[in-house]
């Protein structure tokens, strides 16, 4: 074996263990999905509406805190030892989880488990993009996105399986939360395996550290530059005054935040985490039976994975604008059919199958499109001085919506039924495509050079539009 193709080796193995902590945020998000049924048994934890919402989303709310303080903490300890102290964190809580004998200490582990999720929703980007290639950094950080969704994807068939066989036996749900444990074991001893990122060495003045890990993924040539590169960089962004919310006094930067929280919320409003938190419960209430919704809500996975690879190929070939709203009028319209068909075919046999179906096609508009623009644009659309002011408030925003949509989602259900709460996301469905056809701007192909001009010459348009109308 030749050294670049080493280097090349190892460097696929950081990626490999580093995205296990998006394979844990998948797998902790969607586990719940099928646990609840059984945990809700009267004999296990007796959950109501309500209970069962808060068990659902208490992780969401973990989630925005860890996403918060992720990004520093990391910062402050440097990218793989935050990713080693999540690892912990993800075993600790799971086994909190598996082991809960009431709600409470459900809720409570629920929560430190979001707290590891949200961290591990910051700083594995941030790890992956610091060690990538400049060339093929896109690549493999979406890699981390379809590790999420396979980390779904897997905790819908653990819980498929785990249901049809333990299904009778009283307690399912525990061994469907336990196996998130082995990733965690997993994600710890493969950390610490691997290096540093060079970015962060170079921040805390460990230049020599940070050329002997480049050596190790780069060819000598490569590593060299790349550190002088990273200390141009680093040297730059300590010349640049950081953006605070005083800021936020700026109409311009005001906007930017505005349009960043908007893609945010607009993301969550789709219902989208409705049917991966409870897409068997949604199933069971078309008709299903728990076994059979187990089964069905696999295809709400497998979907999920197939429709981000297409979406990662598009993001190359049609712009943000377009993309997005195709996405929100797909999910949109699927919604209304749902809440329609739902009422029309009550009773019927077919329900559930057409349900099922009407998921599938939700979420290929969902993961094909919107999420992936998410992302993006979440990352185009501030420029370097503003970005961590906006990353923060606007994934911090995101967390909340979708604690809020999964603490909700259930009370509704059992309170105005399956169609009228779909047809509250068909309203905020609707709010969405007009928030985006009447704000969002086009991104692709521009740099955040670009981008950055193109939002203060819109504020200069604006007031000229401003003080003409009060002139006339």
């Amino acid at each position: 074996m030749n050294k670049n193709s080493s280097q090349y080796s190892f460097l696929r193995t950081i990626i490999l263990v580093s995205t296990f902590g998006g394979l844990l945020f998948g797998y902790d998000t969607g586990v719940i999905n099928g646990a609840l049924p059984f945990m809700a048994e009267p004999d296990q934890l007796n959950l109501t509406a309500l209970t069962e919402g808060m068990v659902a989303s208490s992780l969401l709310l973990g989630a925005a805190i860890g996403a918060v303080f992720g990004g520093r903490l990391s910062d402050y300890n440097g990218r793989r030892k935050n990713i080693l102290i999540l690892a912990v964190l993800f075993f600790v809580a799971t086994l909190g989880c598996t082991l809960a004998p009431n709600v409470s200490v459900m809720i409570i582990s629920r929560f430190l488990l979001g707290l590891a999720v949200g961290g591990a929703s910051v700083t594995v980007p941030a790890y992956l993009a610091e060690m990538s290639p400049a060339e093929s950094r896109g690549r493999m950080v979406t890699q981390n996105e379809l590790m999420i969704v396979t980390g779904q994807l897997l905790a819908f068939t653990c819980n498929a399986i785990i249901g049809n066989v333990l299904g009778d036996t009283s307690h399912a749900w525990r061994y469907m939360l336990v196996i998130a444990a082995l990733p965690a074991v997993f994600l710890f001893f493969g950390m610490l395996k691997v290096p540093e990122s060079p970015r962060w060495l170079v921040s805390k003045g460990r230049k020599e550290d940070a050329l002997r890990v480049l050596r190790r993924i780069r060819n000598e040539e490569k590593a060299k530059s790349e550190l002088a590169e990273i200390e141009s960089a680093f040297h730059k962004e300590a010349e640049m005054e950081q953006a605070t919310f005083k800021d936020l006094a700026v109409p311009w930067v005001r906007r930017i935040v505005f349009i960043g929280i908007g893609i945010a919320v607009v993301q969550q409003l789709t219902g989208v985490n409705s049917i991966m938190y409870y897409g068997t419960q949604i199933l069971k209430d078309a008709g299903f039976e728990t076994k059979a919704a187990l089964i069905g809500n696999i295809a709400n996975g497998v979907i999920s994975v197939l429709a981000t690879f297409v979406g990662i190929w598009l993001l190359g070939k049609v712009g943000r604008r377009p993309m997005l709203m195709t996405g929100l009028i797909g999910t949109t319209v699927v919604l209304l059919l749902i809440g329609i068909l739902s009422v029309m075919l009550k009773g019927s046999p077919a329900l559930p199958y057409v349900i099922l179906s009407l998921t599938v096609t939700f979420l290929a508009f969902q993961q094909g499109a919107v999420s992936p623009v998410t992302w993006l644009m979440l990352s185009e659309i501030f420029p370097l001085r503003l970005r961590g002011l906006g990353m923060g408030v606007t994934v911090f925003c995101l967390w909340i919506v979708n604690f809020l949509v999964g603490l909700t989602f259930p009370v509704l259900l059992a309170n105005i039924g399956l169609s009228a709460t779909f047809f509250i996301f068909v309203l905020l469905g609707i709010a969405s495509v007009i928030f985006v056809k009447r704000f969002l701007p086009e991104t692709k192909g521009l740099s955040l050079e670009q981008l950055e001009q193109n939002f203060r010459a819109y504020e200069k348009t604006d007031r000229k539009t401003v003080e003409a109308e009060v002139s006339g």
